[in-house]
């Protein structure tokens, strides 16, 4: 079988054939990967013997040491591997290779758990399917590259002092970076850029437009590589909205296109204006996420311009006027919860026809603004039905705390 890692390609993979890679590329070692509500990764790892098993019965867990899943009394939930996520990791162990695949999850009678956040991201996609729409992303990473101390621990002391774009001796991050575009690459997930951010130590890679979940499944992945190589360097890579108090925050701009229909981008960024104060507590969900807001070109109000960076969404200038970029969020958030209530935003501004406020180039106080803090946005958030209809009562729930 010929070693392919393009993911996603409807009916490309099913288990067996993921069987059959195993036994040819001498696969020891599976790792099965998800997500808990707030989208931090969790993973078992199962040997090939155990995979079949893994495809037809699933693999069981104990979901009520997982926040945000179950109780100690319904404990039980099963890991299903998607084979179109199944990604070889380039890092090769001494005894053979290492795959990794994200899981749905599921009850012990096969039904889908509700608060599986890549099941929500699915049944925000599917309602766009209905309405004969698709939304792609490509989203923009900002991250610090730290020194670690004796004991592995951040510092919080920047790799370089280098600014926006430079170049070596002054970025150091450059072959970092390269390492991270490069396995990525082996992975089968394409960066489009990298380079120096305007903070000391501060990097930014891109990614090109895909499908929503494969942008959130490649999302995951990034972070997860990005954090694995800093460490193999001797560097923690630092994600957080703001770090450093005195040095830009992290963002994490979601660009949007809605597929061959240009005409519908304005009601759709109608849309996701129209909800922003709500879903902001799951655009940037900690406290620090607040102290990125309304600095360093971080937006604070609602509203939109051509171009303008300081606004909360811009329309770049492209050679197509089908893409929108969202500034406010930032890389704490669960990127599948944040790509749902996107797509549920656009698609309610569509189903309403919404028009959006006026374009604004210069932000002004009478402007509306963004939850200036943590509190304020969780007020927003529990006073939302909206949310409520789209992601459940639970989830909200937990989210609002």
């Amino acid at each position: 079988m010929k070693i392919v890692y393009l993911l996603y390609e409807v009916n490309k993979m099913t288990y067996e054939d993921v069987i059959e890679f195993c036994e040819e590329q001498d696969v020891r070692f599976i790792r099965l990967s998800y997500f808990d509500i707030h989208g931090i990764q969790k993973n078992v790892s199962v040997l090939p013997t155990e995979l079949k098993r893994a495809f037809i019965e699933g693999i069981s867990f104990d979901a009520s040491a997982i926040d945000g899943f179950l109780d100690e009394v319904h404990s039980d939930l099963f890991l299903y591997p998607d084979p179109n996520t199944m990604s070889i990791l380039p890092w090769r162990s001494m005894d053979g290779s290492v795959i990794r695949m994200y899981c749905d999850i599921k009850y012990p009678d096969g039904t889908p758990f509700e608060r599986d956040v890549r099941y929500i991201l699915k049944k925000a996609v599917n309602k766009a399917k209905e309405m004969g729409i698709s939304v792609n992303f490509g989203s923009e990473f900002e991250f610090y590259l730290f020194k670690q101390d004796e004991n592995g621990e951040n510092t919080y002391i920047p790799l370089d002092q280098a600014g926006y774009m430079d170049i070596a001796p002054l970025d150091k991050g450059e072959n970092v970076r390269r390492e991270i575009c490069l396995t990525l690459s082996e992975m089968g997930i394409d960066p489009e850029v990298s380079h120096h951010e305007m903070g000391h130590g501060q990097n930014e890679i891109d990614f090109r437009y895909s499908s929503a979940l494969q942008a959130a499944d490649n999302a995951a992945t990034f972070k997860w590589v990005v954090q694995a190589i800093a460490n193999m360097q001797g560097l923690v890579a630092d994600f957080s909205p703001k770090p450093i108090n005195d040095q830009p925050g992290n963002g994490m701009h979601i660009n949007m296109s809605v597929e061959n229909h240009e005409e519908l981008m304005m009601p759709f960024m109608a849309g996701i204006l129209n909800r922003i104060e709500e879903m902001t507590l799951f655009l940037n969900p900690t406290k620090d996420s607040y102290k990125r807001l309304g600095k360093d070109k971080a937006p604070q109000y609602i509203s939109w311009s051509y171009q303008n960076r300081n606004q909360l969404i811009r329309i770049p200038a492209t050679h197509s006027t089908n893409r929108i970029e969202l500034r406010s969020p930032d890389c704490s958030c669960n990127i599948y919860l944040a790509y749902a209530l996107l797509i549920y935003a656009g698609l309610e501004g569509i189903e309403k026809k919404l028009e959006t406020v006026p374009c604004t180039d210069v932000a002004t106080n009478d402007l509306k603004r963004l939850p200036q803090d943590l509190k304020e946005a969780k007020r927003k958030t529990s006073e939302s039905e909206w949310l409520r209809s789209v992601l459940g009562k639970d989830v909200v729930d937990i989210y609002v705390g």
